[in-house]
């Protein structure tokens, strides 16, 4: 039986920043109409010359409220983004995915 919100691996793009107030900025550029993968290289403390794609992740490789807020949103596109903010020990991250399967 599938675990809730269903599939088992989501295609994820994140934006990770340390400070609340450097992701409030990249969360304004996304609420303006930019590009997520702009917006990440732009802002992301990691892996921003991928424009934030962390690729396909799997149930139990991410830490608990970043995999529980992952599993929970729709695909969309980086031009469209659907996105949440969660807070883990790394900082805080806005999430996107592309993909679930």
């Amino acid at each position: 039986m599938a675990p809730k919100g269903g599939g088992q691996s989501v295609l994820v793009r994140h934006i990770l920043c340390e400070k609340h107030s450097k992701i409030m900025q990249a969360q304004e550029k996304l609420n303006a109409g930019e590009r997520f993968d702009k917006v990440a290289q732009q802002f992301s403390e990691d892996k921003a010359k991928r424009g934030g794609n962390l690729g396909w992740m799997t149930r139990g490789s991410m830490v608990g409220p970043f995999q529980d807020a992952a599993f929970k949103l729709e695909p969309s596109k980086v031009d469209k983004p659907i996105t949440t903010m969660v807070k883990t020990n790394f900082g805080y991250h806005i999430i996107m995915i592309e993909g679930k399967k």
